[in-house]
């Protein structure tokens, strides 16, 4: 049974999200503060995570980048009154996988996560398949064919994240802080030169490519 930690300062809208989850077959844990859903963190293994941003003590933006400081690929969907693409992009920054407005449509909230989860399940797995090429994250190896890479961790933890989420477009300020940290005195041309070494090792690959979104960042395209 998947464990799904709930974190909303309003009781009775958090109630509602548990007991929804647990008609759903979900196992939810209740937090209504990010400081207290740090502390549920370090206790129990938690699957995904539903967070509003506007909280006491630690709103929603600085605890996602918390949480992705110890544990980059834990889903979270991010719930929140505040609408417009600012927000949107500041909640996308900060490490979150996707995002709900209020009022929630529950059934649609319960889909969104069962779509996480189900995306996150390769992630867990510690590996991932595109075509003939397979990315072992417990070896920072990529084998495709009969050539084998060892990448060095950064380039991996890119690659990976991109190659995990085809055809979705991450900002070169999102990858930034998800691959190098948010405090990182690294800069856009690290970016830079590590997608440029990528693009050299993996050019011939039949499986995927490192494409430029212009005016926003990368994304992975599987070749059909």
């Amino acid at each position: 049974m998947f464990q799904i930690l709930v974190v909303e300062d309003e009781d009775e809208i958090r109630r509602l999200f548990c007991t929804a989850l647990k008609e759903n077959g979900f196992s939810p844990a209740e937090a209504s503060d990010g400081v207290e859903a740090l502390k549920i963190l370090e206790e129990q293994y938690i699957d995904l995570i539903i967070s509003d941003i506007m909280m006491p003590h630690m709103d929603g933006y600085e605890l996602t980048r918390l949480i992705r400081d110890t544990n980059p690929h834990v889903p979270i969907l991010m719930i929140t009154a505040k609408d417009g693409s600012l927000h949107k992009q500041q909640g996308f920054q900060s490490g979150t996988d996707d995002y709900m407005v209020k009022p929630i449509d529950i059934s649609e909230m319960i889909w969104r996560v069962k779509a996480l989860l189900r995306r996150s399940q390769s992630v867990h797995d510690r590996k991932y398949i595109v075509g003939d090429t397979s990315f072992l994250a417990d070896s920072n190896q990529v084998i495709a064919g009969e050539k084998e890479y060892t990448l060095p961790p950064k380039e991996f933890a890119l690659l990976y994240k991109l190659v995990s989420c085809p055809n979705r477009t991450f900002t070169r300020l999102q990858l930034m802080d998800e691959i190098w940290g948010y405090e990182t005195e690294a800069d856009l041309h690290t970016l830079e030169v590590h997608i440029g070494r990528l693009r050299e090792k993996f050019r011939s690959n039949p499986d995927f490519q490192i494409t430029t979104v212009r005016g926003l960042g990368y994304k992975v395209v599987v070749k059909s």
